[in-house]
């Protein structure tokens, strides 16, 4: 049966442009659930109300609602209290969720790996635990002891449910545990091989994944991440190395997308995700140039100190610039770009370049004929300003990584 659905939503602090954008926001993560929706009631509160989270008179108008457009969920705008969730189903006779649920859907429905399904399912227990209702019938005490004079109260089957979810809890962070060591044994690899690494982070569906496959197109790679023009498209962390055409290389993160009002037990649950943004060397801030882009990249900003990102460099690439004709502030480490029509992406990757390549050095190597792959190796993992062929061996002018030059150090003749 198609869902049909009511979006609620209350505007507390009397900013009609922001909750205009909150509530378009809910009705783009309601389609994202293939979810169709049929109409909105808000309301203008100081407080939200402790029963119904809107106001008794605004229920009978959305029961009213309800009953004429024959929705059979009705979609909050804010997270709800197990009560507000009991007293709106009751009274509505209908399916009632809230943001935070719908969120905790879409990650569920597009969680891929072994890692991103046990982080939802870690987060939607945890959502779950405070908000478990029993029946009349699940509130019976089990008998406890032996005998008939014995019997005393045993736990509710309400208690019971409690705590077996709370031991699959248990089961499941442990075995992400496991996960998230592996990952970090090959972030430790990835740092032995001193490869920088850059993590393009931001609001959902600003175009991150858009972006990366633009630059692995540059680097003449057809090894693209998943994009599409809707709200986390993007859940796993997908990482791709690009070497360019001055050998010069870096790896390439694409991170999960931010929301507002992002549940906290989301946060929790991909804090080991996430972690990839911690250790990166330069971070790509993309954001969607669009009106509420300030407020986006403010709450971007917010969620990544959260996570204990401090002191890494920032790029901040101004993505869809070819559909605005609104001003855009300008910086040095400022970049416009249309990642669909390729606009700007060169100047980005210019500026990654200034960022992370300041440990290469221009030096003058003589390797004897004898050593062929050492040349072999500079050819590869440098870029060879100049080769000359002496009487003692080749004589090469390359720029390359400091790490390089100490290697080879006995075949160093100046450092230019």
């Amino acid at each position: 049966m198609k869902r049909k659905a009511i979006a609620v939503g209350v505007n507390r602090n009397n900013n009609s442009e922001n909750f205009e954008h909150s509530m378009e926001e809910l009705c783009n993560l309601a389609e994202a659930c293939d979810v169709l929706v049929l109409g909105e009631v808000t309301q203008n509160l100081n407080h939200f109300d402790k029963t119904y989270y809107i106001g008794s008179g605004k229920v009978e108008e959305l029961i009213a609602m309800i009953e004429e457009t024959e929705a059979n969920i009705v979609i909050f705008d804010d997270e709800l209290s197990p009560s507000q969730i009991r007293n709106l189903e009751a009274k509505l006779d209908c399916d009632v969720i809230d943001r935070t649920m719908l969120i905790l859907e879409i990650f569920a429905s597009r969680a891929k790996t072994k890692e991103s399904q046990l982080q939802v399912e870690i987060a939607r227990l945890n959502y779950m635990l405070p908000r478990l209702v029993g029946s009349r019938e699940s509130l019976g005490r089990q008998g406890g002891g032996s005998g008939l004079k014995n019997r005393g109260a045993g736990e509710t089957k309400l208690e019971l449910d409690r705590r077996k979810i709370e031991i699959k809890i248990a089961a499941l962070s442990k075995e992400l545990e496991q996960l998230v060591t592996r990952r970090k044994v090959q972030r430790k690899q990835r740092n032995k091989n001193e490869i920088p690494v850059v993590s393009l982070v931001g609001y959902t569906n600003a175009g991150k994944s858009t972006i990366m496959n633009s630059m692995l197109d540059r680097a003449g790679l057809e090894k693209h991440v998943f994009e599409k023009n809707m709200l986390f498209a993007t859940l796993e962390t997908s990482v791709r190395k690009i070497t360019l055409t001055n050998h010069k290389e870096f790896l390439l993160t694409d991170t999960v997308g931010f929301i507002k009002k992002l549940p906290h037990h989301l946060v929790k649950a991909f804090r080991s995700t996430l972690e990839e943004v911690t250790e990166a060397d330069l971070l790509i801030h993309v954001i969607d140039s669009n009106a509420h882009h300030e407020e986006q990249k403010q709450l971007t900003n917010k969620v990544l100190k959260e996570i204990g990102v401090e002191d890494i460099p920032v790029i901040y690439a101004y993505n869809k610039s070819d559909l605005t004709d609104g001003p855009i502030p300008a910086s040095d480490d400022c970049v416009y770009m249309s990642a669909k029509t390729g606009e700007g992406v060169e100047e980005c990757i210019e500026l990654i370049g200034q960022h992370i390549f300041n440990d290469y050095l221009a030096c003058e190597l003589l390797i004897p004929y004898t050593d062929g792959t050492v040349i072999s190796y500079f050819n590869e993992h440098s870029q060879i300003l100049s080769t000359d062929y002496e009487e003692d061996g080749t004589k090469l002018i390359v720029e390359c990584k400091k790490a390089d030059a100490e290697k080879y150090q006995q075949y160093v003749q100046n450092v230019l």
